[in-house]
């Protein structure tokens, strides 16, 4: 819902969508696929409590809570304004910025020279999209805490190679233990990580350019996807859709390289989600 280091929202659309009517996401940031597909009954669990309590501050707001947060100018510090509470400052924090892992205090250039409607339309898409989340359940907490029942589960830790910069990074998992955890939950399943990842079968997606590196953003799933019949050549070439840009919220057009390809996609298409 905000500007975040590590969200897909450049590449959500390339997620397969849920097979089930429940949603988790054990590794919650951002909560790109949940915000896609919030209709659901949603999950959201994350160790970093600055996050939650974000999230879970976000669900009392009202549009106009939202819409009243200060739009910084360059160099401007959070530190000089006052707000209501702790979780509009850590918000904040994130909007002064593009693709931090932790609230800043500071309002960049990134951020307002070079995108002078960064900010306001970061404030007005949050609003805009309190409706979504009213029913969603958000909690603290570590990802092996979490009861194993029947869902879609989202699976998008920090990267073993790039994800050393959250607060909760890379180098506090055990990604053994993860690749076992993962494998062993019940419904479907989609891990996220970049191709210098070997702790499961990574099949590549798509080139990407964060905002720190350059990777090849990957995919593992329990259930067949499309990047299972794809070449790595095809995906390495193929640019961003103009469906990207609008966070995923529309569906993309497919290119594949057979019928029996097409065929076989087809076979996968989501049936009517279980509740």
């Amino acid at each position: 819902m905000w500007s975040y280091y590590g969200s897909k929202a450049k590449l959500i659309h390339l997620y397969p969508p849920p097979k089930y009517g429940r949603v988790v996401e054990p590794f919650a940031g951002t909560a790109r696929y949940a915000l896609k597909f919030f209709d659901r009954d949603v999950l959201l669990v994350d160790k970093n409590e600055v996050i939650i309590k974000i999230w879970q501050w976000l669900q009392k707001c009202s549009k106009d809570d939202i819409l009243k947060l200060p739009r910084l100018k360059e160099a401007e510090k959070l530190s000089d304004y006052k707000f209501d509470c702790d979780e509009a400052r850590w918000l904040m924090g994130f909007l002064v910025n593009v693709g931090v892992s932790q609230p800043m205090n500071q309002a960049t250039y990134r951020a307002t020279t070079r995108r002078p409607n960064f900010m306001n339309f970061q404030i007005k898409k949050i609003a805009s999209n309190l409706f979504k989340i009213k029913h969603w359940k958000i909690q603290a907490g570590s990802y092996d805490e979490i009861e194993n029942t029947e869902a879609t589960w989202f699976i998008d830790p920090p990267y073993q190679f790039g994800g050393e910069y959250y607060p909760h990074g890379s180098q506090q998992i055990n990604y053994k233990t993860l690749s076992e955890w993962c494998q062993s939950r019940n419904g479907q399943v989609i891990v996220c990580e970049n191709t210098k990842a070997e702790w499961l079968n990574f099949k590549p997606m798509k080139k990407f350019s964060g905002s720190r590196h350059k990777t090849v953003e990957a995919i593992w799933s329990n259930i067949p996807t499309a990047f299972d019949f794809q070449q790595m050549s095809f995906l390495q070439e193929r640019p961003l859709t103009p469906h990207a840009l609008d966070g995923g919220d529309s569906a993309p057009s497919l290119a594949v390289s057979s019928p029996e390809v097409l065929s076989t996609l087809l076979a996968l298409s989501t049936p009517p989600h279980r509740q």
